[in-house]
């Protein structure tokens, strides 16, 4: 099936994206979950994902560290190409943070032990630094405070601003974040946007899947909709939102604006 792609307002400049995925295709079984997809990410840049469930979003940012191998095309990362060279895929690992639906903190240890296990055991950095840089970035996500709590003392906002402050922790060179809100109850949404808005207008390199369109509004460089495993569409917020091209588009907006 021929890719539909509406392009307006491409970054456009000479450095080499932090990622390139060219004529990507992912297949479970006999469903074909990406078709030909070709997508690139400057560096810097704020790309939110979005479309209907079942679409290929979460699946597409998976692929970006390897959390799903892809069976045809190409994605490089930071230069490197992820192949079967699990080498590659480590290397690419350590610069890429990933905040997941759900939190996936480690229940048995404390708030700041969570934050700082990747850079002991990944970086190999001593004690005294690792609980410095967790401090930071737990201050960073406005929750110093809860440090020496266990996960399960905390609210689902809190544990998700934990996970990013964990992520931010091994200094990644680029953010993904998989519909980060879904699972929150609906007051505690608007803490982590807050939290993910501020980390966008530091310069953090992010793609985020979400139906938080408002956010998408606010802050992303570009807005891409896909459906059935392509990319649709893609444009900058306000040409996205006040002036969409793709029929499919249009009727994925209907739904989700109020």
């Amino acid at each position: 099936m021929q890719e539909i792609v509406q392009l307006r307002d491409m970054p456009q400049d000479g450095a080499e994206p932090i990622v390139r995925m060219s004529g990507v295709g992912k297949w479970f079984g006999a469903f074909q979950a990406l078709r030909n997809i070709s997508l690139d990410v400057k560096r810097g840049e704020k790309i939110v994902l979005c479309g209907p469930s079942g679409s290929g979003k979460s699946t597409l940012i998976r692929c970006i560290n390897q959390l799903e191998k892809i069976e045809r095309g190409q994605i490089r990362v930071d230069g490197v190409e992820l192949t079967e060279s699990q080498q590659n895929v480590e290397r690419i690992r350590r610069e890429v943070g990933m905040v997941f639906q759900q939190f996936n903190l480690f229940p048995h240890l404390t708030v700041l032990e969570n934050c700082m296990l990747a850079p002991r055991k990944v970086r190999n950095v001593s004690r005294q630094e690792a609980a410095a840089t967790a401090r930071r970035f737990l201050e960073r996500v406005k929750i110093p405070e809860q440090a020496d709590k266990y996960p399960a003392q905390l609210s689902g906002g809190q544990q998700q601003r934990v996970a990013i402050a964990r992520a931010l922790c091994m200094s990644p060179k680029l953010m993904l974040f998989d519909e980060p809100t879904s699972a929150l109850d609906p007051e505690m949404v608007n803490e982590v946007l807050d939290t993910m808005t501020d980390l966008a207008h530091e310069g953090m390199t992010m793609v985020v899947v979400t139906h938080e369109m408002a956010f998408a509004r606010k802050v992303a460089d570009r807005v891409i909709f896909m459906d059935k495993g392509e990319i649709v569409e893609t444009a900058n917020p306000e040409a996205f939102f006040l002036d969409p091209q793709h029929e499919r588009t249009k009727v994925f907006l209907g739904q989700v604006m109020h």
